[in-house]
């Protein structure tokens, strides 16, 4: 009989052991079903500059029409960087930055545009603070190029730079084949401008 009784207690105590450990691995089941399951990339703010081999980096900005200066940033949202979004940060706002058509212009003007549809100019800058357009000045394929044009006919390549060195090109971007890509805030619009991957 005490040998019986003797068992029911070991089995009594390893039936309430197991049941505690199964109970701890599943508050700690519960507790790792709270975190998501990927983390969220954080935000990385790329300089647009123009640039020529044989110069220096100008600053590309946005320019209000009081001529106060507004930075002018590519965004990458996660580990892709092959194709960014350009915005221009001004008042607290990202706002759409695009290649407009102009009458009577053979180039295509680069533009930040506000949420009434006001045009704000996005110009390339020197250190001496000489302000030159920025153009989408031809067209390959769906790819529009877009260069700070000097005023002696010398053209810079747009770029944007990640804090860790890597280089994108800021190129337009046609969707479509109509002259038109589309209206933002009643602003007819020529071309998307991204940040894309150098070849």
């Amino acid at each position: 009989m005490t040998t019986i009784v003797n068992y029911l207690k070991q089995a009594v105590l390893c039936t309430i052991l197991m049941l505690f450990s199964f109970s701890i691995g599943l508050a700690q089941d519960n507790e790792n079903n709270h975190k998501p399951e990927t983390d969220l990339h954080p935000e990385i703010f790329w300089d647009v500059k123009a640039y020529r081999p044989e110069a220096q980096l100008l600053k590309v900005k946005g320019i209000d029409k009081n001529g106060k200066m507004h930075d002018v940033k590519a965004i990458q949202y996660s580990e892709d960087t092959s194709l960014l979004d350009v915005k221009l940060l001004m008042n607290g706002q990202r706002l759409p930055i695009k290649l407009i058509d102009m009458k009577g212009e053979a180039f295509h003007p680069l533009k930040g545009i506000d949420k009434d549809g006001n045009l704000i100019d996005i110009k390339a800058v020197t250190d001496d603070g000489e302000i030159l357009d920025v153009k989408g000045v031809s067209k390959t394929g769906n790819v529009i190029h877009i260069r700070a044009v000097a005023d002696y006919g010398l053209f810079y390549n747009i770029i944007s730079i990640a804090p860790n060195g890597k280089v994108n090109n800021v190129k337009g971007l046609k969707m479509l084949s109509t002259k038109i890509e589309g209206v933002i805030n009643g602003v007819p619009i020529f071309a998307h401008v991204k940040s894309m991957q150098q070849d």
